[in-house]
Order: structure tokens, then sequence, then C-alpha cells
């Protein structure tokens, strides 16, 4: 029998019977949920076992804060669809950005004076910092038992709290097709092949934030990265420190060639290229990092709410609001999104969440094998 039917039927005999609430959710929840919820619940963490616990439990709760670095229109419609579908939750949903920005959430949070937001991302460079104040759901349980409806791979197996659904890192070459072509020097196929000759002494633009060399540690291995590291700041390429002006640079017939630039601006900028000038390779194995990990904070006001929309915006509704309106940034991890249908079938390097701990160190480590290059002005 379906599952919101038997849920019905319990909650009206309960009406006779003085069954209580959580006594119906139990009784209306799969049971290889309920053994899996015993199972994390004694080694600390909280586990709904059905969703129907969770949405009753949100429907108490009434309201949602959300706080993170997607841009206003992405969150203003995210939150737009997120009410239509949860009218009971009144959604608040703000964008924020700049490292200063997250180390002043990281002292409010030690402090304990974050009771007024429920989810928010955790900065990639302080992920470590940011986990001790993060909920104790066993997402990744959930989404085992089909609780929440988040592709596995999404969430972290490590900690079983911290999900990665908006948006991935994809890296890329990209190149203005007119002076490639002039210059008669094919775009590269390999990454080591950056390294000949040809393209020596300021031939390619790459970037200050080492995401592409991070990201080939995977599948690679940090010693042999460092070393390619060494190799390529031989080169003598142009040094830069911000994507979208350097792809604008690339689209003006600026520079012919880049390193490891990121997908999602590239296609940004490619929406702006009337002349048809921009071109990309995914060059293998592609580096590929997880983003915008999000959590719950432990003081939030709302947390089932707060799972709600973690479910949501992993949902095909909010995935397409993220490509869309983000632009690009459907997750690599559900199937049909830009991202995903541009990485399928090919050889990956990807930080995944055994990685992705480590990406400070990876990129001080790397920057000081480059020798610590300075921006081109």
């Amino acid at each position: 029998m379906n599952l919101r039917v038997v849920a019905i039927s319990i909650f009206f005999y309960s009406l006779f019977c003085g069954i209580t609430d959580l006594e119906i959710l139990a009784a209306a929840s799969d049971p290889a949920a309920i053994r899996v919820k015993k199972e994390t619940e004694g080694k600390g963490y909280m586990f709904a076992a059905s969703h129907e616990e969770i949405v009753s439990q949100a429907k108490k709760e009434g309201k949602l804060r959300v706080i993170c670095s997607l841009s206003a229109e992405a969150l203003k419609n995210l939150r737009d669809a997120f009410t239509k579908k949860y009218p009971f939750i009144e959604t608040r949903a703000e964008e924020v950005r700049g490292t200063e920005v997250y180390l002043r959430m990281l002292e409010e949070m030690r402090a304990g004076v974050t009771q007024e937001t429920d989810i928010t991302d955790l900065a990639v460079d302080y992920f470590k910092e940011y986990l001790p104040y993060q909920k104790k759901f066993d997402i990744l349980g959930m989404s085992g038992q089909k609780v929440l409806e988040i592709p596995h791979q999404a969430v972290d197996p490590i900690n079983r709290n911290i999900v990665s659904i908006a948006g991935s890192g994809i890296q890329v070459v990209t190149y203005n097709k007119k002076l490639i072509a002039a210059s008669k020097i094919p775009v590269p196929d390999t990454w080591e092949a950056f390294l000949k000759p040809e393209f020596k002494d300021r031939k390619f633009v790459t970037f200050l934030r080492v995401r592409a060399l991070i990201a080939l540690v995977p599948a690679w291995g940090l010693g042999r990265v460092l070393g390619f590291a060494q190799k390529l700041a031989a080169q003598k390429p142009v040094w830069v420190n911000n994507q979208s002006r350097a792809l604008t640079e690339l689209l003006a017939g600026e520079h012919a060639l880049q390193f490891g630039a990121n997908f999602d601006t590239f296609l940004r900028v490619k929406k702006k290229d009337l002349t048809d000038s921009l071109g990309y390779k995914l060059v293998e194995p592609v580096p590929v990092r997880i983003d915008e990990p999000w959590g719950v904070l432990s003081t939030a006001g709302h947390p089932y709410a707060a799972l709600l929309w973690l479910e949501f915006v992993a949902s095909p509704e909010g995935q397409k609001i993220l490509d869309e309106d983000g632009p690009y940034l459907g997750s690599v991890f559900v199937r049909g999104t830009v991202q995903e249908q541009a990485i399928r079938g090919k050889q990956l390097s990807l930080i995944d969440w055994n990685h992705f701990p480590r990406f400070q160190e990876y990129q001080e480590k790397i920057t000081e094998a480059l020798g610590f290059p300075r921006a081109d002005k």
C-alpha cells in the first residue's frame, strides 16, 4: 500500500486511540529506515525515518533563513519555487560573498550567535573550521533510505551532514579560435602539452587560484602535480587573478590560449560572444571539484525546513533554476545538468570528499612550487 495512504489511515485511527504524532510517523516509516535511524542515532546523528516526519516538523517551524554565495537572482528564484512547494515555510535567502564575510560568520559560529541563520555554505578555505558548528543530521543515511531525495554522491560520506548540490568546478582549456587558427599551433590535447617549447614565454594565460592543478591531484598524485607546476611556471605564462576579466580579454583577442579556466565562467562569457571567437576543450583527465558545500547550522532554529531546502535544491526543478539563473551551476552529480552532460563518459580527476578537506593544503604546496607568482598588469 502507498506509504502516504498508510500514514493517513493511521492518523484517523489515532483519533480514537490517543496515539502520539511521533508514533504515527514511526508507524508510517519504512522498517529499513527505522533500523538505520537507530544505528545512526547511536553514533550521535539525527535521523528522520520518513519524509512525512521532516515535513511535519518543518510545518511546526514555519520559517527558514538561507545565507550562501549563490547569486541574488538564483536565490530569489529558488526561494519562490520552494515557497510554492512549501507555502507554510516563510523563507529568506540572501547572497553573501567575500573572505571577510566567511571569517566573520565563523567567529559568530564560535560565539554561538548564529541562531537566525539555518543553512549556509562552508567556505572551502575554512571547511574544517566550519564542521564543528553543523547540526549532525545523517543526510547520507536519509539519502540512502530515500527519506531525502538527494544524490548520495553529493553527500560527504565522512561527515554525513554536508551536501554539495549547488555548483561543481570543471576546469577546461579555453582559446580564441581566430588567434589559434592564425598561429597554426594546435590547442593542447593533454595538460603536459603546455610544456612544449611553442608555449613558452607568455604564450598562454593561467590563474593565480590554482584550481586546475589542485583538481589534478586525485588522478596524478600530489608529487607529480608539484613537479608539473614547477615546469609550468618555467614556461613563463601570463598570470591573472580575475577569471571573468581574463576570458573577456580572450574574447577581445588580447590572448590566444588559457590553461584551466572555470567551465561555468567560460559559458557565461561565451553568451556574449557574438563573433563565435571563443572555444574550449575538455582535456582528460578532466579536473572536477566539489563546490559550494552546504550544512545546517547546529544553532539553526528551523533545521527540518533546512533539510527540505537541501532536497529541493537537489531536485530537477532546483537544478534547472541553478543552470538557468546560476547560471550553469547545476551539480555534476545530477543527471541532465549542463556540467553533468559535459563530463559524461570522460576520464575525471575529481576532488571528492576524501580530497576536499585537503584543498587548502594542496593549494599552499602547489602555489609554493609555482614560485608564488604575481598577477601580470
